[in-house]
């Protein structure tokens, strides 16, 4: 019976993603990932394992190069940068991703986070807490300027919803949508210098180089708030965290990071003008289901000689 690695943390045994593969005569294994793995446990991971759905945690090559049976590797998620697809690809191993799941979630959270930083809504209610009572004056969203950078279902789901609260949106994107007139497709120094509210929605890019850099900070107006629930890969934390200390930036709120959790030693720690959670945006019980049972079906379909719904490796 193939063995089927599982580190994505909401699957769990008895669930739909287990049954199904249970009844293709598959056998789940569960190691949750809840944080960097020991270098023994990251080269013995794929062992004896056929195919794997996983969270967000890195795959290296050095991981792979001893996963003599690995046949598919397949994100419970869209996000695939902490996978080494081409030393995937050298092993002959497929990669997938679940695009299409988590969409809805992702922009709920994405305003959610915008509507926090226009209310105060942190700073008021741990205030509460403390036994305070602050009255201090947040802004609307209707009539700001929402920038978003990038246009896949998270950035489109996201600028719908900005227009609905009577938002400018401005994007910034390859693949610009000229149907859709709520819409202001625009270059990338554009959106960064009038946004009042940045909300990130691309894919890393190949470079090196982080696309929310110090420089595009201060492009950016002091009053801005920067929104990342893509990939904390694109932004650079400390020249955030700096312009977040000298008042170059009003605010960011990000549930993504380029180390997660947080490192205790982030710059990021202790700034009263920065909200984060925890990889939230594409978890809802919906989004969450959607996004098992697409990796689920990736893994049987590789597993059974079927193309795949979503390749990222070709």
């Amino acid at each position: 019976m193939a063995r089927i690695l599982i580190t994505t943390d909401y699957l769990h045994p008895g669930d739909a993603v287990d049954q199904l593969l249970r009844e293709r005569g598959l056998e789940p294994v569960y190691s949750p990932s809840r944080g960097p793995r020991t270098l023994e446990e990251r080269r013995s991971l794929f062992e004896g394992i056929s195919g794997a759905i996983l969270a967000s945690e890195p795959v290296t090559a050095d991981m792979l190069a001893g996963a003599a049976s690995l046949q598919v590797i397949a994100r419970s998620g869209v996000g695939y940068d902490s996978i080494d697809v081409q030393a995937a690809a050298a092993h002959g191993i497929r990669v997938c991703n679940a695009p299409g799941t988590n969409h809805h979630s992702v922009a709920e959270l994405t305003i959610g986070l915008i509507i926090m930083a226009a209310r105060r809504l942190l700073e008021v209610t741990t205030a509460v807490r403390q036994g305070h009572w602050p009255r201090e004056a947040g802004h609307e969203l209707r009539g700001s300027t929402l920038g978003i950078i990038g246009y896949g279902p998270g950035g489109r789901a996201t600028a719908n919803l900005g227009v609905a609260l009577g938002m400018t949106v401005l994007v910034s994107t390859a693949h610009p949508d000229r149907d859709n007139t709520a819409v202001q497709f625009t270059d990338l120094d554009t959106v960064l210098r009038d946004a009042d509210y940045l909300s990130l929605h691309t894919r890393a890019g190949q470079s090196t180089g982080k696309l929310i850099d110090g420089p595009r900070l201060q492009a950016m107006k002091p009053t801005a708030v920067l929104i990342n629930t893509a990939r904390g890969s694109l932004v650079d934390e400390g020249a955030l965290a700096k312009a977040l200390s000298d008042g170059t930036l009003a605010g960011a709120a990000l549930d993504v990071l380029e180390s997660e959790p947080l490192p205790g030693d982030s710059p990021l720690r202790g700034l009263d003008n920065v909200l984060i959670t925890s990889h939230l945006a594409g978890q809802t019980i919906e989004a969450r289901t959607r996004a098992g049972l697409a990796a689920a079906h990736a893994v049987i379909d590789v597993l059974e000689n079927r193309e795949p719904a979503h390749p990222v490796d070709r």
